[in-house]
Formats: C-alpha cells, sequence, structure tokens
C-alpha cells in the first residue's frame, strides 16, 4: 500500500502550503519538507529489497479493457530516480526558504512544487505506460506554473509557453509512440513489456514507434533541435532552475530512453539516430555556453549539453556506454544543483548575475565561492571530483566507437565538446571569483544565511565523496541502477575507481583541460571570430514559427468557424453520407435471415404519429411553441415504443425526461419571440431537406439491416449476471449503477457541467439593459392571474405526494423500474411545479438546498462510491451487496450501488433547479411589474407569519 503513497504524498500535501503560509514563512516550508521527506521515507523503506535484486510491485486495475491501471513498481532505475527526485527536492525546499523574497507568495510556490514533485515521482515508478504518461503530461504542466512562478515578468511568461509549446508538443508523439509499443507487445505493463524486446524490435512498427518515443524524449530532455526552450526556462526562480534542471524536468527524456533500453537499444536504428543527436546537443549547447553572461544561461546550456552526452552514451547501445550514463547522471545532478543554487546566491547577494559585473568574489564571499569552485571544477572534468570520474568513462566509450564507417568522428567531436565544457567551467568559476574587487556591484556582497548554503554544501560533500571513494559511495547504486537499464549483468570491465592508468582516456582529458583553458585565455579573440559567423536565433525562429502556425490558424477558423449551426450540420451530416456510403457500397449485400415481427394497428398509429409530428415540425419549426409541443409528441411515442418492447426504465426516463425539458423550454421560450426568423433561402431549404432524407432513409436502412439479421448480444450476460453480480433484478438500473457505472458517473458530471454553464451564461449578461429588451419583445397582454390560487393549491398538496413518490421510486430502482436518476426528475418536476404556480421570488426565499452545492455533492458522493472499491482491492465502482435482518421488518437487500444512485439524485435534482433557477431570475428582471413575496396573487389578510408558514 505505500507503494502508492510515494507518487500521491506530494500531490496529497500540495494543499497545505497555501493554508500554513499564513502562519508564517517557516511553518510553510517546514510542512512542505515534511511532506517530502515522509515521501522519501516510504521510497527508502523499500531500498533493502531492491538491493537484494527484488522488485516491488503495487497494482490496482482501473479500466482492465483498456489496460490501464494504477501499477507501480521499484527496481533500480525508479530507486534511483525517485531518490534524486526527493532528495535533492528537499535541499531545494530548504534553499528556496531563505532564496525567496517576502514579497513572493511562499505558499503556491510550494505547493506548484509538491505538485511537479508528484507528477516525476510518479513517471519514474509508473508501471503502467498509460498512467506514465498522464505522470508525464501532469510534469509538463506543473512546470508551466513553476517556470512562470513569477508571472509578472514577460520573459517568465514567455519561457512557461514556450516550453510547455515544446515538452507538450512532444508529449503528443510519445502518447501515439507508447500506444503503439504496448500494441507491439501485447501489454501495457512495463514490467511486462521489458521482457519483451525481440518481439518489439522484430516489428515492422519499430522504426516508426521509436521515432514518436524519441520525439517525445528529444523535446522533454532539450536535445538538438529542441534545445532551444530549457534556455528560457531560466526565467524561473532559481530554486526551480536547480531543481527541474539538474534531478527532475529535463533528466524526464533521459530517464525514458534509459527505462526503454534493453527494448529499443540495439538496432542500428537506435544507434544512428539516439547517438549522433545527443553528439550535436552536447557540442552545439556548450560552445554556446561559453559566451554566454548570464550566470544562470551559462548553466542552463550546459545542462543541455550534458544532457546530450547522456543521451550520446546511451545512444551507443552498449552496455558499459550505459553504465557511464547512469553514473554521469548522478554526478550531473549533484554539481549541476549546487551551480544553480550557488549562481542564485551570488544573484541575491550581489543584485546581478551578469558576469561581466562580477568578480573579485572569493574574498567577500568565501564559503559560496569555495562551494562554486569545487561543482565547478567537477563539471570541468577534473580529479579527484566525481565528473572527473563519468568524464573519463564517457571518453572511452567514444574513443571505442565508429559511426558510419569513420572511426574518428565521435572521438574528435566528443573532444573538442570536452574542451569548450573545460572553458566554460574555468570562465564561470575565474571571472566570478578571482580578479580584483569592483566597486559598482548593484548590491553590497557577502555570505549568505546558513539556510541557502548547507544545501550547496551537502551537494558539494557528495562532489568530493564520490570523487575520492568511488566504489564505496556511489558503486552499490550505479550497479544496480545499470542493471536495471541494462536488463541483466553488468559488464565484466566495470569497475569505478578514481584513478584507471595512463588511458587515452585520459590522455584526451588533459588535453581537453589544457586547451579549453587556453581558450579562456584567448576568449576575447574567440568571441571576436563568434560574432563574425551567422548565428540563427532559435527564440526568433520559434516566434516566427507560432506567428505562422497562429496566423494559419486564425485563417482556418475564420473561413469554418462562421457560426452558422446549419452549415455545421450540413457538413457533419455530408461527411458521415459519404463514410456511410463508401461502407455500403464495397460491403456485400444480401437480405436478413431473421423474420419481421406482425404490424399491429397501435403500433401502425403510433409510427404514423411519430412521422406526423416530425414532419410537422420540421416544416413549422418557426412557431417555437408549437414545434416544441411536437416535440413532445416526439418524445411520447418513443417512449411508448419502449413500453412496448418492455423497458419501463426506458419508457420512464423518457417520459420524465420530457416533461422537464418541455417545462423549462416553455419558460425559456416565454422570453423570446414567438417565431423565429427566417435563416436561408428556398434552395438552401431544399438542399437541406435532401441532406436530411437521405440521412434519415440510411438510417433506417441500417436499423432494418441490423433487426433482420442475426447477431450475438451481451444482454445475455447481464441478464445472467444482474442478480448473482450485482445484487439487483432491474437489469437496467444494475447496468447503469455497476456495469456500467463509470458511463454514469461521466455522465452526471456532464449534466452539472451543463447547469453550471447555464447559470454562468445566465447570470452576469441578463443586467437591466438586457432585462429592457427582453422586456420589449414579450406578448403585449399577459395574463392577469400568473399564480392562480387553483394551481397553488394543487401544487402545494401535490409537493408531499411527489416526494414520497419519488423516494419510492428511488428505492425500489435496484430490483424494480426506477432508480436516483427516474427519482432526480421526479422530485425536480414537483419543485419545478412550486416555482410555476407562486413565483421565483416565493419559491426561492423558501428553498433550503443550494442547487449547486447539491450538484457538487452529487458528483462527491458518487466518485466516493467508485473510490470506496479501492479499499478492498476492486476496480473504481464496483459494488457490493447483502442480505439483513431487523424486527418487525424482515430480511432486505442492501448495496454500495444505492449510494451511488443517490449521487446521481442530488446532481439531478441540482442540475434542474440551477438551470430553473436562472432561468426564473432571468424572467423576475424582465416582468414589467415588480415580483411580490405572495403564494397567490390573491392577498389574503392573515397573520404574515402564518401566511409564510402555509
Amino acid at each position: 500500500m505505500n507503494l502508492w503513497l510515494i507518487p500521491l504524498v506530494p500531490f496529497f500535501a500540495a494543499v497545505f502550503p497555501p493554508l500554513t503560509i499564513r502562519s508564517g514563512r517557516n511553518v510553510c516550508a517546514v510542512v512542505t519538507g515534511l511532506a517530502t521527506l515522509l515521501a522519501l521515507a516510504l521510497l527508502l523503506s523499500h531500498a533493502p529489497g531492491v538491493y537484494r535484486g527484488e522488485i516491488v510491485q503495487a497494482r490496482l486495475d482501473w479500466l482492465p479493457q483498456l489496460g490501464l491501471s494504477f501499477s507501480f513498481f521499484i527496481d533500480g532505475l525508479g530507486l534511483f530516480f525517485a531518490t534524486m527526485i526527493l532528495g535533492i527536492g528537499l535541499l531545494v525546499i530548504v534553499y528556496a526558504r531563505y532564496y525567496l523574497s517576502r514579497n513572493d507568495p511562499m505558499g503556491r510556490f510550494y505547493a506548484y512544487l509538491l505538485l511537479f514533485q508528484g507528477a516525476m515521482v510518479g513517471v519514474v515508478v509508473s508501471d503502467n505506460i498509460l498512467l506514465l504518461l498522464v505522470f508525464w503530461e501532469l510534469t509538463s504542466l506543473t512546470s508551466f506554473l513553476l517556470i512562470g512562478y513569477w508571472r509578472h515578468l514577460p520573459e517568465a511568461r514567455q519561457g512557461a509557453r514556450m516550453a510547455l509549446v515544446v515538452t507538450g508538443g512532444g508529449g503528443l508523439l510519445l502518447i501515439a509512440g507508447m500506444l503503439m509499443l504496448g500494441n507491439i507487445a501485447g501489454s501495457y505493463d512495463l514490467s511486462v513489456i521489458l521482457q519483451r524486446g525481440d518481439l518489439i524490435k522484430a516489428s515492422p512498427l519499430y522504426l516508426p514507434m521509436l521515432l514518436l518515443i524519441l520525439g517525445g524524449a528529444f523535446t522533454k530532455s532539450a536535445q538538438f533541435p529542441f534545445h532551444f526552450w530549457l534556455p528560457h526556462a531560466m526565467a524561473a526562480p532559481t530554486p526551480v532552475s536547480a531543481y527541474l534542471h539538474s534531478a527532475t524536468m529535463v533528466k524526464a527524456g533521459v530517464f525514458l530512453l534509459a527505462r526503454l533500453w534493453p527494448v529499443l537499444a540495439g538496432t542500428d536504428a537506435w544507434f544512428l539516430i539516439v547517438a549522433p543527436v545527443g553528439l550535436v546537443t552536447m557540442l552545439v549547447a556548450a560552445w554556446i555556453a561559453i559566451f554566454k553572461d548570464d550566470l544562470k544561461g551559462l548553466l542552463a546550456f550546459s545542462t543541455v549539453s550534458h544532457l546530450g552526452l547522456m543521451t550520446m552514451l546511451l545512444g551507443f547501445g552498449t552496455p558499459m556506454a550505459a553504465v557511464a550514463a547512469v553514473f554521469h547522471i548522478l554526478n550531473h545532478a549533484t554539481f549541476k544543483a549546487a551551480l544553480f543554487m550557488g549562481a542564485g546566491i551570488v544573484d541575491h547577494e550581489t543584485g546581478t548575475r551578469d558576469i561581466r559585473r562580477l568578480g573579485g568574489l572569493m574574498t567577500l564571499m568565501p564559503i559560496t565561492a569555495t562551494l562554486v569552485l569545487i561543482a565547478s571544477a567537477a563539471m570541468a572534468g577534473i580529479a579527484p571530483l566525481n565528473g572527473f570520474l563519468s568524464k573519463e568513462m564517457m571518453l572511452e566509450q567514444a574513443l571505442q566507437t565508429s559511426y558510419a564507417g569513420i572511426p574518428w568522428l565521435f572521438p574528435v567531436m566528443v573532444g573538442l565538446a570536452t574542451l569548450f565544457s573545460v572553458a566554460y567551467s574555468v570562465r564561470l568559476a575565474v571571472a566570478v571569483f578571482f580578479g580584483p574587487q569592483r566597486h559598482d556591484y548593484p548590491a553590497h556582497p557577502h555570505d549568505p544565511p546558513a539556510g541557502m548554503w548547507l544545501p550547496v554544501a551537502v551537494l558539494v560533500v557528495l562532489v568530493v565523496a564520490i570523487g575520492l571513494l568511488p566504489a564505496l559511495i556511489a558503486g552499490p547504486i550505479v550497479a544496480r541502477t545499470a542493471m536495471a537499464v541494462i536488463g541483466g549483468p553488468l559488464p565484466s570491465s566495470y569497475y569505478l575507481a578514481l584513478w584507471h592508468g595512463v588511458t587515452p582516456a585520459l590522455l584526451v582529458s588533459i588535453a581537453a583541460l589544457i586547451a579549453g583553458t587556453a581558450l579562456f585565455l584567448a576568449y576575447r579573440r574567440v568571441e571576436a571570430f563568434r560574432l563574425s559567423l551567422p548565428r540563427p536565433d532559435a527564440k526568433t525562429l520559434f516566434d516566427r514559427v507560432i506567428r505562422r502556425l497562429v496566423a494559419g490558424a486564425s485563417w482556418s477558423i475564420a473561413r469554418s468557424h462562421t457560426g452558422s449551426l446549419q452549415l455545421y450540420f450540413v457538413v457533419i451530416l455530408a461527411a458521415v453520407l459519404v463514410l456511410a456510403a463508401g461502407g455500403f457500397w464495397s460491403a456485400s449485400h444480401g437480405s436478413g435471415a431473421r423474420a419481421t415481427l406482425p404490424m399491429s394497428l397501435p403500433a401502425v398509429v403510433a409510427w404514423f404519429a411519430l412521422v406526423g409530428a416530425s414532419l410537422v415540425a420540421a416544416l413549422r419549426h418557426h412557431d417555437r411553441v408549437f414545434a416544441l409541443i411536437l416535440t413532445s409528441v416526439v418524445g411520447l411515442v418513443v417512449s411508448l415504443a419502449f413500453l412496448q418492447f418492455s423497458a419501463p426504465d426506458l419508457a420512464l426516463t423518457q417520459i420524465s425526461v420530457d416533461v422537464v425539458t418541455t417545462v423549462l423550454l416553455l419558460l425559456a421560450l416565454n422570453l423570446l419571440p414567438k417565431t423565429t426568423p427566417k435563416q436561408s433561402s428556398l434552395a438552401l431549404r431544399w438542399r437541406d431537406a435532401g441532406i436530411a432524407t437521405v440521412a434519415g432513409l440510411g438510417a433506417a436502412g441500417l436499423v432494418y439491416a441490423v433487426m433482420t439479421r442475426g447477431f450475438e448480444t451481451i444482454s445475455t450476460y447481464h441478464l445472467e449476471q444482474s442478480k448473482p453480480g450485482g445484487g439487483g433484478t432491474n437489469v437496467v438500473n444494475v447496468i447503469l449503477v455497476d456495469f456500467r457505472g463509470f458511463d454514469t458517473f461521466g455522465e452526471i458530471i456532464v449534466l452539472g457541467i451543463a447547469a453550471l454553464a447555464i447559470f454562468a451564461l445566465l447570470d452576469h449578461p441578463f443586467g437591466r439593459p438586457a432585462a429592457r429588451r427582453l422586456a420589449s419583445i414579450r406578448f403585449a397582454e399577459e395574463a392577469r392571474d400568473a399564480h392562480p390560487l387553483m394551481l397553488v393549491v394543487a401544487t402545494r398538496a401535490l409537493l408531499p405526494l411527489a416526494l414520497t413518490v419519488g423516494v419510492y421510486i428511488f428505492l425500489r430502482g435496484h430490483n424494480l423500474p426506477g432508480g436516483g436518476f427516474i427519482a432526480g426528475l421526479v422530485v425536480a418536476m414537483a419543485l419545478i411545479m412550486q416555482y410555476m404556480a407562486s413565483g421565483y421570488v416565493w419559491a426561492n426565499a423558501r428553498a433550503r438546498l443550494d442547487s449547486q452545492a447539491m450538484i457538487g455533492a452529487g458528483i462527491v458522493i458518487a466518485g466516493l462510491t467508485g473510490i470506496g472499491s479501492f479499499v478492498f482491492g476492486r476496480p473504481f465502482l464496483t459494488s457490493s451487496f447483502g442480505y439483513f435482518s431487523l424486527p418487525f421488518v424482515g430480511t432486505f437487500e442492501l448495496a454500495t450501488a444505492m449510494a451511488f444512485d443517490l449521487g446521481v439524485f442530488l446532481a439531478v435534482v441540482g442540475a434542474v433547479l440551477l438551470s430553473l433557477s436562472q432561468i426564473s431570475r432571468v424572467q423576475q428582471r424582465a416582468e414589467r411589474s415588480p415580483a411580490t413575496d405572495h403564494p397567490m396573487d390573491i392577498v389574503i389578510e392573515a397573520d404574515t407569519a402564518v401566511a409564510k408558514e402555509v
């Protein structure tokens, strides 16, 4: 059970920071940190089992027919990434407490951070790829909130939009690729997919599936040519940058490549695509980073370069290269998070992060300088730090790689990229902390409070410890993680040590250190050379593409969305007819073997009534009231047809819906002219009539073809399982609340949304000017008795009877015709009559229940009923039932589906009442005379209190 809590704890805890911030910034930070610490403790409780070679799994089916389940698993790779996400997240939470100013809404920041943290943990521990896709998209959405946290800054808003567009677009590619992967493997469970690598690689869909998955991974991890979004995400606060670009967001794409390495790597396509993309990203980003004057900009492009390094290693497709990638993921997370936090400290204390305005900070900020210098040395790959070890392993793998028959290509390009990384690391260290002190700092520099530099110190200690004692500190972690990536035992050549002897990789590393330092010393001449070269700006190109896409979309919308519902229906029906005609003519034809039923006189009469009412309604649709009456006739005939074919539930539902909608529409039509304006010419009406006739004949032919042929039906299963499986003899109701309860749950949500939409549409637009316009189109002469005595008395007498009938129908619904939906409509009709009889003012003043609250309560009750199944290890909305006995009552049945039906009942009543109240309020505003708080037009002289009680 606690395996599910690991990704869920941050989500649940996200509600607390906005609440606890009222108690102070320290309380808010502590609560946020405790939530992350709890998730980390739950995660580490599984570490002993994982390091014994076990795979910890938890599974709860949600929609098994679709292959979707809440299934999580933790192996070496999942444990490694989840620990990194939660561990560095804890340090970032501490750091952010001191970094954010009092003007920054800290509660909102921590809430966003926890939501993002939960999404990232969900990505790395998901066993179901559909669930992984859900968490993947959540990382894009929550990172959008984090990057745009300083919403008052235009660059923050643009950076957030850019990140969302690029990573969201890649997410769409990933969805398609993962669906193909699941279909090829025959399962959507990663634990199963990882065992079917040979099957996947042999599939003819392997290449398109691979390209789609790589598109999602490359956009997320900012691989060339999608690298441009990450530097613009630097507009976020530094804690966000440190978190997203060291351990989380951008590592998600690398994680995906590592997770799917056993089933996708090892082919020519994998090597020919992934390795060069990583190499180009590594080289281009390292070159750009040298010349960035913004500290965070330099670190951003260095992050892109190191992400390219990891991608390249995974692209090599060899086990030892995968080990090197895992080791560098660990090392990069430590020194890059430390560097980002260090850059934030410099910016926080000096008021700038422009390298040209810095220098000489070594004596002014000795603690910060020491920490950042060590982390910079690790980034440059200087011994004896951890960056040196993984860089040596990377160089060794590159020296052994030949691409397209060119053995020197990768060694030379990788050596050049390594040289560039030394250059930007040296520039970061020397230009900021060495040299003479300046007298024009925007603020007086000094070391920050311990709360800001301690998280950096923790990471720097790891940088040094891993470098000096790699086998002891990092050995077990790298081994277990790499085994999960490779899907088998480690290569025999694997071992971690600080000294490997004088090797070609060491010589290349030394040469890169010397050449990189020389490049820094010749910085001005090299920069002049760079400025002389053409430099296409990725942001400019991106903005140009977005502008053209927006212009194209606007052009398309202007020509396709004319606002004419008639045109939309014509296009939709014409398209359906074309597709149907194609299917009809491409199939074989033959008469059906099933005999037709004999016609009866009532059926013939009902059929003629149905056809006649439909035809007259189409011809007289301009007369709104008359068309509504004819529509009700059609509904009545349909309900009789349901009754004829032994479907009393459907007949009751049809009649109830018909009555409620007719009354509501009559109230709405009272605010509109009696007739609609003519909207089309005679030629267009003939066109529409022709399309409608063809569509009707096609539908009739399809129905006839289906009913005259034998077919297998699922109704037998429902009839057989209704009582033993759902505990009810009313098959229709059992289907609605049990077998297809998820459909019903979605329908009541849609019903509630529709009611809220009516509320929103009618709440504000109808002010005094609109009310005057409504009053001007009302009938010149209206009834003098808007609240007649007979109607008022009748509705009072009928209300308790109708409520009793509603309760009766609700309680009998599981075994006899009825249920929550029909009961809700019956009760709603009774309440509607009160509004119609005595008016909105009188009825609304006596309403004790909020219709919006009823909708919300109904959906919540239905949802909690479904979630309750999880407690017993059953799928969502699985119902249970039992029989109980009481004295004087006897034996009776209780089913959990009754609670779900109660939610349906409340949602239906609330939706109808909300629609009714809004229409009534609009009508009240259009009244020529002010409404009175009387139940009838004849005011009886009596005690006011007594009258109100009546």
